[in-house]
């Protein structure tokens, strides 16, 4: 049996209004409140949450359980409710809370820089933390998970609506967050050595602020000893959260065991690899998928499923082959967050603020 690494979430969270489900910018105080650890995000009506390394699903799964309840109960203490929404159903009403929309320091240097990519950027996603030997093999690991990122994307779309309006996207933060001019797939690297001449030639355009803003869609986090993998969406439910991370988990794994056995990864072009991302993020799991080992498109379901056969000896080892089965299964028969949404604003004729609403109640069970 081959050693699990272990791994963690970050999770950025909305904070809504109890009864109109606006966005509200109250996460100095809400922080300020919180009886854990809560961070804070480019936004104020935001905060952040992030796990403890764990070995398996379960404590995993816990962990992020109380994270959610603290943030909960520090919401719940300002006049405010948290949800995991990566993009708000109901239009922020900046006008009503004066300078909420960026906090000053360093995100108040990015606005500074990037204009309204950053003041509009009201989004929340899921990053997950996997634990890899050194930083090559996190590059052979970076080199090796790129095609298959796409489907993990569409397995986490959960961001339908943008600014009081259903977009007819899966993964609307996706598009959003793709403004960035550091963010998106990346080329095989190759080495460690091309992986840090790229990022600093990046850094000498003296446009990023620091290497932080490298926003890769799965990067080295040197100072954890990390890949961190940062395609999803912010999830509806734990359950979500988890089986995304167990997914990515076993794919860092194989990728890693494939750079280990000496296996070449598959050089996809970046223009596709870009292609498939956009696919993902229109229609999540609604609509065919880009399948990584043809390049071309397949039934959704099948891909998702190949994914878990390519990643089906990771699975195995950290003992998370039933609950991606179980998983996988209850997502296909129940929709992604998006499908989700969509169905409480429909049951409640058309009102987006009913996400947002169902989003409250779904955010612990």
């Amino acid at each position: 049996m081959t050693a699990v690494p272990p791994f963690g979430a970050e999770e950025e969270l909305l904070l809504v209004d109890p009864a109109t489900g606006a966005p509200r910018g109250r996460a100095g105080r809400v922080r300020d409140a919180a009886s854990g650890e809560l961070d804070g995000e480019m936004r104020t009506e935001q905060v952040e949450t992030a796990t403890a390394p764990h070995h398996d699903a379960a404590s995993l799964a816990d962990d992020l359980r109380r994270r959610r309840r603290e943030a909960r109960e520090a919401a719940h203490r300002e006049g405010v409710d948290v949800a995991g929404l990566a993009t708000s159903p109901v239009a922020p009403d900046e006008t009503s809370e004066p300078n909420a929309a960026v906090p000053d320091g360093r995100y108040g240097a990015i606005a500074d820089r990037f204009g309204a990519i950053a003041t509009a950027q009201l989004t929340s996603g899921q990053h997950v933390h996997v634990e890899v030997g050194s930083p090559e093999e996190g590059v052979g690991v970076l080199d090796r998970i790129g095609p298959w990122l796409p489907v993990l994307r569409a397995l986490a779309s959960n961001s339908p609506c943008w600014r009081g309006r259903d977009t007819t996207y899966a993964s609307y933060r996706s598009i959003v967050w793709s403004r960035w001019p550091s963010a998106g797939p990346t080329r095989v690297f190759g080495s460690l050595a091309a992986y840090d001449e790229a990022v600093a030639a990046m850094l000498a355009t003296d446009t990023l602020l620091d290497e932080a803003m490298v926003y890769f869609d799965a990067r080295l986090s040197r100072e954890l000893g990390t890949v961190e993998v940062r395609v999803c969406d912010v999830a509806l439910e734990v359950d979500d959260a988890v089986l995304v991370a167990v997914l990515a988990r076993a794919l860092v794994s194989t990728a890693a065991r494939e750079a280990r056995d000496g296996i070449a990864p598959r050089d996809e072009p970046i223009e596709a690899l870009r292609l498939a991302h956009w696919r993902a993020a229109r229609w999540g799991l609604t609509e065919e998928l880009v399948d990584p080992r043809s390049g071309k498109p397949a039934a959704a379901g099948d891909v998702l499923r190949a994914l878990q056969e390519h990643v089906s000896g990771a699975l195995a080892d950290a003992g998370d082959a039933e609950l991606a089965d179980e998983g996988c299964a209850r997502v296909l028969a129940h929709g992604t967050g998006s499908v989700r949404q969509r169905a409480a604003i429909e049951a409640a004729g058309g009102d987006l603020a009913a996400a947002a609403r169902a989003a409250v109640d779904r955010f612990l069970p």
